[in-house]
């Protein structure tokens, strides 16, 4: 553990509260991808396989079950509370999200650091999560109506794979032998699908306005 894997969770956590403030208080998931959210259920609940059999430490089994159970229970309200799924834009939010699993679970099968079931989840995991905020950018570029707990909610998740990416920066330098190509190529492409988001967001940070993503 050091300043910036603590500073990573922490932001990833926050995105999920932020999110879940806007479900609870609000009860209103307008500019939310359910589709995205759907991914991220996947993602947690193949990365996780191991939770119940290789115990780490309290705070990393506390994570896990944060994640697991925030993913799950957001799917479950943008789908079947009564009042917030009736703010889902079903009609904006149609990109094809199931055209992503299958490419990520092939790539795990033949790029893995081992051929076992937890190990190929693992890495499935780490595909997908790079490629599960394509949803969400899609329907905010179809809305441009962006409110700001929705652009809160992505500037953390973004924010969060920065921080992993100088955590891992730190480690590399700090710790011998810490070499992990697909965490990090991983890591670097979702970062990378973040850059037009982040340079709309700091421009309507700094001029003070609402914002807006080109179509």
């Amino acid at each position: 553990m050091n300043i910036f894997r603590l500073a990573g969770d922490m932001t990833h956590l926050a995105s999920v509260l932020v999110l879940l403030l806007k479900i609870h208080t609000i009860k209103s998931c307008a500019g939310v991808s359910l589709k995205t959210q759907e991914l991220y259920a996947l993602v947690f609940a193949c990365r996780y396989l191991d939770i119940f059999t290789n115990y780490v430490s309290l705070y990393n089994t506390t994570m896990k079950l944060i994640f697991l159970g925030s993913s799950f229970s957001i799917v479950w309200y943008m789908r079947y509370h009564k009042v917030v799924r009736r703010s889902y834009d079903k009609d904006q939010d149609t990109f094809r999200h199931y055209f992503l699993v299958l490419p990520c679970l092939l790539l795990a099968l033949l790029i893995n650091e081992k051929f076992t079931l937890k190990e190929v989840m693992w890495t499935f995991s780490l595909y997908l999560e790079a490629v599960a905020i394509l949803p969400q950018l899609v329907l905010l570029q179809r809305t441009r109506n962006i409110d700001n707990l929705t652009g809160q909610y992505v500037f953390l998740l973004g924010a969060y794979r920065g921080l992993y990416i100088l955590n891992w920066i730190y480690r590399y330098f700090t710790e011998p032998h810490f070499v992990h190509w697909i965490t990090w190529i991983s890591g670097l492409v979702q970062t990378l699908l973040y850059a037009d988001f982040f340079y709309y967001y700091f421009q309507s940070w700094k001029n003070n306005k609402k914002l807006h993503l080109p179509a």
